[in-house]
């Protein structure tokens, strides 16, 4: 009888185990349509007609021209799908555009300049291997023509509202030049000089009759692209929601005239931390800021210092930063870092801001930033 039941169940096993195999399977697939189906309904990938009035500062872009609309195509198509770079765009532009926008205002500076920042930048203080630095990437020598002070201890290059205006005046020479403001759009890329050249060489007058370098054939649809997924970003797949933009700083100005020896202690002084400090002057290059006194009959120089203003959230968790340490505690009896080296070395002063993720493109040496 044993030797039947164990025959029987010979036969069946297989069956039994294919039986629960489709039973398994069509469960596995029956989720995994759905998950697809979730999946499907947020990553639909659009392709949409340019703007019927597309412009660049009020100056209509020529999209009947088969080459210039693919040029325009071709980036809308790489910041679409340039997801992390496009996202940070829209969160930092709700935080910078108040400002940037309100000095573009006052001199008389068309406000799609400010997607030329982000075109330039991503907002943030990048560094180029060429040298150009900040929201609008100055070149040492074109910044302090422009009045901004680079030094060993400034660099006002880090500074998002006086190179902003140092941009401006860029800009408004530039249009003394061209009378159109996509021709001063490419030279801020390209250079005075160089676009000029190219114009008198080429003989036309517009920028998209140009044959220009690979960089600045693209630069100003690149503006265009930002614009045109910025103004409309849930159109062109970018849903993000009103908490997740970066509101603008808060802090209050404070004029300093003399020399802040330690920046740390000052910061303390002030009610605030010295990061919050740096955070919000990325302008100030180390821990201690000298203020020569002036000469009799000339100015005392001074500079513009943000601090926090008192319950921003620029102010929030400084009450969990320990004021003192414990007296028992010595620097020498600290081990040392886990990827090596003494806790001593350890020195978070630096130069310069390190680079961002994003990508930057290489620079070439011109007059133009």
């Amino acid at each position: 009888m044993k030797t039947l039941r164990s025959k029987i169940l010979y036969f069946l096993f297989p069956f039994l185990l294919l039986g629960g195999s489709i039973v398994l399977i069509g469960s596995v697939q029956s989720g995994g349509n759905n998950s697809l189906k979730s999946l499907g309904s947020h990553a639909t990938m659009l392709s949409l007609d340019p703007p019927s009035n597309l412009n660049f500062a009020g100056e209509m872009v020529p999209l009947r021209d088969f080459e210039v609309k693919e040029r325009f195509d071709q980036e809308m198509v790489k910041y679409s799908f340039l997801h992390s770079a496009t996202i940070m765009n829209i969160r930092r532009a709700a935080r910078w555009r108040p400002e940037i926008s309100a000095i573009l205002r006052k001199q008389g500076i068309p406000e799609d300049f400010f997607y030329l920042c982000i075109a330039e930048s991503h907002l943030t203080n990048a560094s180029s291997p060429a040298g150009a630095k900040g929201f609008w990437q100055f070149l040492e020598g074109t910044a302090k023509v422009y009045g901004l002070e680079v030094s060993e201890q400034v660099d006002e290059r880090f500074d998002p509202i006086k190179s902003t205006e140092a941009a401006c005046q860029y800009l408004k020479d530039a249009h003394k030049i061209f009378h159109n403001w996509t021709l001063v759009a490419a030279s801020y890329n390209m250079g005075m000089g160089g676009l000029r050249k190219q114009m008198e060489r080429q003989r036309v007058n517009s920028y998209y009759d140009l044959y220009l370098n690979r960089e600045t054939s693209s630069y100003v649809f690149a503006i265009l692209a930002i614009k045109t997924i910025l103004e409309e970003p849930v159109v062109h797949g970018f849903e993000i929601a009103k908490h997740q933009l970066y509101a603008p700083l808060q802090y209050n100005l404070m004029t300093v005239d003399t020399t802040i020896p330690d920046l740390i202690d000052w910061s303390l002084t002030q009610g605030t931390t010295y990061k919050s400090v740096r955070v919000l002057n990325p302008w100030i290059l180390g821990d201690k800021l000298v203020i020569p006194k002036a000469k009799e009959g000339e100015p005392q120089k001074s500079y513009r210092i943000k601090v926090p203003k008192p319950g921003s959230a620029e102010d929030q968790g400084q009450e969990l930063i320990p004021r003192i340490l414990s007296d028992s505690i010595t620097l020498d009896s600290l081990p040392p870092s886990p990827h090596g080296g003494s806790s001593l070395d350890a020195d978070p002063t630096e130069k310069a801001p390190a680079k961002t993720s994003t990508p930057t493109k290489k620079k070439k040496q011109k007059g133009g930033k």
